[in-house]
């Protein structure tokens, strides 16, 4: 089987006319501060978190990808930007960069780590892809360390262009294991050469997420201290300006606490606390910022940052004039866009170069990884603990026990699982990657978080405003009992929103009265047979949505992080049925949570 995206789905634009179409604002030249010097432009064309996306295709759907902002993805579509935005440039000064996150994300990427992996002599479509591109350079991603540090080291051999990470560095030395920058020199009709330090930055959660990889191999300082060493280097290598690509969000913050003295979204204090850097490419947070100007500390300098989404959805165009002053090219103004991708069909030549690996996994997603002892649904999952949704639990709260350590190893292990897609069902028999993604339709990470009893408590009566309140045993339908969005209900409560908790090597059991008001509907809720207590501890496996406080779920956005690798958890479900091989409620189901009126089971049809 091989599907493919409609070649005619966007007029097959070139130059102008693509960029016209993508949203591009031709920005005036800045006005001189000395009239009469030499002056140029440098161009830098960005994409970050590409993720394996070369075509516009969802392999867990087997259709052309699509969502409700209509957008498209993949390199090959930024590729005819990038390509037009060159050829609108002609001799000028431009730079290519990517911000990291290349070989994760999609069944293509996984396929070439972990099925016929390029260790073993596959090349990788996205080395293949980024090639024809023709980058300059690309910052390490956190994910690019997900299947270790062979495939990676194979990947960097695969490019025609370096892999830049200054903060992965040897722990013995601490100098980069990476090559830290790349300098580029460009010439300038009429004037002085123009010479650009392109400075690569990873995360420093990489310590944390991939600490099974990298641990006693690499550690990752913060990006603004290793800046500071590099960024000066740079200037005493007579570069003029500074570019750097970070894998490291603007908005400062931290998923992970203070479990590093580095915060993990850094690219803003970057253009804050060091001097000499003129623009950062951002990526890491997937979030579309054509412009952002942040004026250093010291210099007052103006800072571009500039984010072009995530997947190829967008391409950077940030914009550096410059004037000839002293000796030395100096940036007097800077400017910032981003490009939709869904108005330009993909690159001819990358479509081409990968179209054999991309039909192999669309075989590979739609042919058999495993058996399913018996016929499982999530039909019925917002009105009984059904077991489908009990694998979800198992798998999840499984990884995060095996990923505990210290004391927090000793803890019990819960995990909440939401039933997001009702049509999800295993056949008895043959099971496919496609009907293991059905079961978990988004791209969430998991988590574990340190919870309490009276925490868990808490959540699951949160949880409980799903239902409606009604008394009596019934029956009843299910839109009698819930607040589910329906076609007559359109403001209700998405089945995304209601979480049960189930444990891993003894059951949390719980009652939820519908007849009770919210606040007022978790009865009898125990672990390992017991009642719990308000101040039992646990583990609890979440996703990141919840963590990052999706839902408005209480605590876990609070909670203390105990293990968070970024691993997504539809890729875990299919890992563990291509390890395991069976599918068997046996090994994992069970009836841990009911809905009652009063005290009494009710009917639900």
């Amino acid at each position: 089987m091989t599907s493919q995206p409609t070649p005619n789905r966007r007029a097959v634009l070139t130059g102008a006319a693509a960029l016209t179409a993508a949203g591009f604002v031709a920005q005036p030249e800045a006005a001189l501060a000395h009239p009469g010097r030499h002056r140029t432009r440098l161009t830098v064309l960005g994409t970050t978190d590409l993720h394996g996306n070369v075509l516009n295709w969802d392999y867990f759907k087997n259709l052309e990808f699509d969502n409700t902002a209509h957008d498209d993805i993949g390199i090959a579509k930024a590729a005819t930007l990038i390509k037009a935005g060159r050829a609108r440039l002609g001799h000028q000064p431009v730079l290519t960069l990517d911000a990291g996150d290349t070989i994760q994300g999609t069944p293509l990427a996984y396929y070439y780590a972990r099925i016929d992996p390029i260790t073993g002599g596959s090349i990788h479509p996205m080395a293949r892809a980024m090639n024809l591109v023709g980058y300059d350079a690309a910052a390490l991603g956190n994910h690019e360390f997900n299947y270790g540090l062979d495939t990676l080291r194979t990947f960097e051999s695969q490019l025609d262009f370096p892999l830049l990470g200054a903060n992965a560095v040897d722990p013995a030395t601490g100098r980069p294991v990476f090559p830290p920058y790349v300098i580029k020199r460009f010439k300038v009709r009429g004037a002085p050469d123009l010479k650009v330090g392109v400075l690569g930055l990873t995360n420093p959660g990489i310590a944390i997420w991939d600490k099974a990889n990298v641990e006693g191999k690499v550690e990752f300082p913060g990006l603004v201290e290793q800046a500071r060493r590099f960024v000066p280097e740079l200037k005493r290598r007579g570069c003029d300006v500074v570019v750097i690509s970070a894998h490291s969000g603007a908005d400062t913050s931290s998923s992970y606490g203070d479990a590093l003295p580095w915060p993990e979204n850094a690219a803003s204090l970057v253009a804050e606390q060091v001097p000499g850097v003129d623009a950062i490419l951002v990526g890491h947070a997937h979030k579309d910022i054509p412009q952002r100007l942040v004026p250093n500390a010291r210099t007052g300098q103006q800072v571009l940052l500039c984010e072009p989404a995530y997947w190829g959805m967008r391409v950077a165009v940030m914009d550096l004039d410059l004037q000839h002053v002293h000796g030395r090219w100096k940036v007097v103004s800077s400017h910032g866009q981003t490009l939709n991708s869904n108005t330009v069909a993909g690159d001819p030549a990358v479509l081409a170069a990968v179209r054999a690996q991309h039909d192999t996994v669309v075989d590979y997603v739609n042919s058999p990884v495993g058996t399913s002892a018996a016929a499982l649904s999530a039909a019925r999952a917002v009105v009984e603990d059904v077991p489908i949704i009990d694998f979800v639990q198992y798998v999840q709260a499984d990884a995060v026990k095996a990923g505990l350590s210290g004391a927090d190893a000793a803890l019990p292990v819960l995990s909440i699982a939401a039933p997001f897609n009702r049509q999800a069902s295993f056949p008895a028999g043959q099971v496919t990657v496609r009907d293991v993604a059905g079961l978990y339709i988004y791209d969430n990470t998991l988590l574990g978080v340190k919870v309490t009893g009276a925490q868990v408590k808490d959540y699951l009566e949160y949880s409980a405003r799903y239902f409606k309140q009604v008394s009596g045993p019934g029956p009843f339908t299910m839109d009698q009992v819930t607040n589910a969005v329906t076609a007559t209900a359109p403001n209700g409560t998405p089945d995304y929103n209601f979480d049960s908790v189930a444990g891993l090597d003894a059951a949390l059991t719980y009652d939820i009265d519908v007849s009770q008001p919210v606040g007022s509907r978790i009865l009898d809720l125990s672990y390992n047979g017991r009642p719990v207590t308000a101040d039992q501890e646990f583990a609890m496996a979440v996703n990141n949505y919840r963590q990052s406080g999706g839902g408005g779920f209480p605590h876990v956005s609070t909670a203390p992080v105990v293990y968070n690798r970024q691993n997504e958890i539809r890729q875990l479900l299919i890992d563990w049925v291509t390890a395991n091989g069976v599918i068997d409620p046996a090994d994992f189901a069970s009836v841990d949570w009911r809905l009652v009126s009063g005290g009494q089971p009710i009917t639900v049809t």
